[in-house]
């Protein structure tokens, strides 16, 4: 697999917001967001084989492990390497971008799936496999990233057509106010939650945080 960097820090984002993790970032991505903070993890990487990463992981002193990216389902070998973690007992999350099927994914325990669904100021939206949420249990989590009020009529669209099992997140884009964002899920009443990204209020932005 190439693997662009694996580090440890805090989860910034989700359900685990301010847990220790391992961060294992894969190479590669299928999509372009206008937005996208991680454009280093297109392309650069080091091939490592699965036991090398098992390896790396195993150095810290900690049992959850995110998968991001980059898209980590842009790699064949990523649901295998999944199933060794979880056989290691880690507790896995996985962040993928939506447009890959997870359906040979659910049901497995101690995996976490962060299901994105891009809205269109991300240039992505119409690459959504938006049958994805119908495969989402109520351990794993959907999050939207918004920029404007476009994005977020978009996004109660999508809530009020699949009507998702799992927790909810609404994310402002890094560098928009999230005041804005705030009011509109208070005014709406919203059974979401907002979301914002905690590592980059600590460190700033930069990698391997």
């Amino acid at each position: 697999m190439k693997i662009n960097e694996i580090f440890y820090s805090v989860q910034g984002e989700g359900l685990l917001v301010g847990t220790p993790s391992i961060f294992l970032r894969t190479s590669g991505c299928n999509l372009r967001c206008t937005y996208c903070d991680t454009t280093y993890a297109y392309t650069k990487g080091t091939e490592m084989k699965i036991q090398e990463i098992l390896d790396e992981v195993n150095k810290f002193p900690c049992a959850h492990i995110c998968i991001t990216g980059g898209e980590p389902l842009f790699q064949k070998d990523t649901p295998k390497l999944i199933e060794f973690l979880l056989k290691k007992n880690y507790t896995v999350c996985l962040e993928t971008n939506g447009s890959y099927s997870i359906k040979k994914l659910v049901g497995k325990k101690s995996l976490i799936i962060s299901l994105d669904v891009k809205c269109p100021s991300s240039g992505s939206h119409e690459q959504m496999n938006l049958n994805n949420i119908f495969c989402l249990s109520k351990k794993d989590q959907l999050k939207f990233i918004i920029k404007n009020k476009e994005d977020y009529l978009y996004a109660k669209k999508i809530l009020k057509k699949y009507h998702p099992v799992c927790s909810v997140f609404f994310q402002p884009i890094w560098g928009t106010d999230p005041k804005k964002l705030a009011s509109w899920i208070l005014h709406d009443g919203l059974p979401v939650r907002l979301s914002v990204q905690l590592h980059k209020i600590i460190w700033g932005i930069k990698r391997g945080v």
